[in-house]
């Protein structure tokens, strides 16, 4: 009985809390002003790279990222974002693969140990849009256009706080930014997609 009656409180704890943390509002003007932090244990960025011409995508993480903005909400679509990837934490769920890719043939990650983008400006409306940028990766600097959709600002866990999120994708040739071994192997284009969770401080 006491058990039954435990379950149910933390049930009833669970749903509250849900309820709680679901976003509020896909409007960028009605985020709160301030500093925003990368929640990372909220964060992914999956590579997907055609393997062999295109039988199917190879596909790879970054374990360790990093990112954090200031925001004004009248100046929203001038909010400089800052995104690093350790090019070191690149899983491909092959241990002894990892360790090629983040090596010299690769990623170079000795000598170019951060993948960094930096947002310039961002644009759209009702939670779909694009942030421009400039991508720097394995020593070479372009700009790329990422399109994100703006999940929406809400409370934190227990209604703690402020977290907004945002879902992504872009486009990128590696040979850009001079990675080009093994091209017999993998294709050039790669797809990013990206899921993040920004706190603010």
């Amino acid at each position: 009985m006491i058990r039954t009656a435990l379950a149910a409180a933390a049930f009833s704890l669970l749903a509250v809390t849900g309820a709680l943390a679901n976003p509020g509002s896909q409007d960028p003007a009605k985020v709160p002003a301030g500093n925003y932090v990368l929640d990372k244990r909220h964060a992914s960025l999956l590579v997907k790279v055609p393997h062999m011409g295109g039988f199917s995508k190879f596909t790879m993480r970054f374990d360790r990222l990093d990112g954090s903005f200031a925001y004004e909400p009248a100046t929203w679509a001038t909010t400089k974002v800052t995104i690093t990837a350790d090019p070191t934490s690149i899983n491909t769920g092959l241990p002894d693969f990892d360790k090629t890719i983040a090596g010299p043939s690769y990623f170079d990650s000795a000598k170019y140990p951060a993948i960094t983008f930096v947002s310039t400006k961002a644009e759209g409306a009702d939670g779909k849009g694009t942030v421009s940028g400039d991508l720097t990766f394995h020593g070479v600097t372009k700009p790329v256009v990422l399109d994100v959709t703006f999940n929406g600002v809400g409370p934190g866990m227990m209604g703690a706080g402020t977290r907004i999120g945002f879902s992504g994708t872009t486009h990128l040739k590696r040979s850009d930014f001079g990675v080009t071994t093994m091209s017999q192997f993998a294709g050039d284009d790669l797809d990013l997609l990206f899921e993040v969770e920004f706190v603010k401080k």
